[in-house]
């Protein structure tokens, strides 16, 4: 085999580019097994030096499969390389594994893919060839039994990878074209209003301490007396609680109406909200 067909083959074989393939033959003095391994020691050392910096761009893949919906958020540093080829069939066969591990990440990590490398390992090659921190972010998987999922995708990049994803699962006694309807247009919904849960009682203990801390700071120095000061402050509080609880959200579509409204207009038998997800890329 002549040094360029080693060459184009450690290419195929590695990714890495013409230059270190032909360094990479030069030092393993023309054995291609060795030449590989020298190529990965490179790609991890040039990895690392990479992932100091910050990577807030990139795209959320959505995959589906029965029941059970996924998605994952794989960041790079440059929305350029969240368009690259490489890294969209990448995330792509990431996303389908992703689906098959439940979004454990650990599992993902140690997960082989088709080239029958690890996905730890190709995403060191991956880094080392695009030249871009790339991390695994946040996944997430929803699976209820009875239920139906719906999901929605804002800003595609292509196919399934978007900026934003969101999925939503629906339980009903009575499953029709109508609940798919309202399935797709409350996955639109969440993508907008962006709820923190399904009602208010989801809603955790320590963002409303949070909130009830920036509100009692923002009368603090008001000068009103402190009966109304609390008056004030519950209302406010409530208010929050309302625009930030899904079932209480006024309706994108009809904002004259609540979600709940909605729901009760549907007449759909037990139709209920089991849970949603909603993802943003770099939030």
């Amino acid at each position: 085999m002549s040094d360029l067909e080693k060459i184009k083959q450690l290419r195929n074989s590695t990714g890495a580019g013409f230059k270190d393939c032909n360094s990479a033959l030069k030092e393993s003095a023309g054995d291609l097994e060795k030449a590989v391994e020298i190529l990965r020691v490179k790609g991890i050392s040039k990895a690392s030096k990479k992932m100091s910096r910050e990577a807030k761009e990139g795209v959320i893949a959505l995959t589906e499969s029965e029941n059970k919906t996924s998605v994952l958020e794989v960041n790079c540093e440059t929305d350029f390389v969240a368009k690259n080829e490489d890294f969209i069939n990448f995330v792509k066969e990431l996303s389908l594994i992703n689906n098959l591990v439940d979004s454990d990440q650990e599992k993902l990590k140690k997960s082989l893919m088709k080239n029958k490398n690890t996905v730890e390992d190709n995403l060191v090659t991956m880094i080392a060839k695009i030249g871009e921190k790339i991390t695994l972010g946040r996944a997430k998987t929803l699976q209820h039994n009875d239920s139906k999922n719906y999901s929605y995708l804002h800003t595609v990049v292509k196919d399934n990878l978007s900026k934003l994803a969101v999925i939503v699962s629906l339980s009903s006694n009575a499953e029709s074209e109508k609940m798919d309807l309202f399935g797709k247009q409350l996955s639109m919904h969440i993508a907008a209003s962006n709820p923190l849960s399904v009602d208010v009682n989801g809603i955790s203990k320590h963002i409303l301490e949070k909130e009830q801390e920036l509100i009692t700071e923002e009368l603090k120095n008001s000068g009103k007396p402190e009966d109304i000061a609390k008056k004030i402050s519950s209302g406010k509080m409530n208010k929050f609680k309302e625009e930030n609880s899904l079932m209480t959200q006024q309706w994108v579509m009809e904002p004259k109406k609540k979600v709940t409204d909605i729901i009760k207009e549907m007449d759909l038998k037990d139709l209920k909200i089991v849970d949603f997800y909603r993802i943003k890329i770099g939030d």
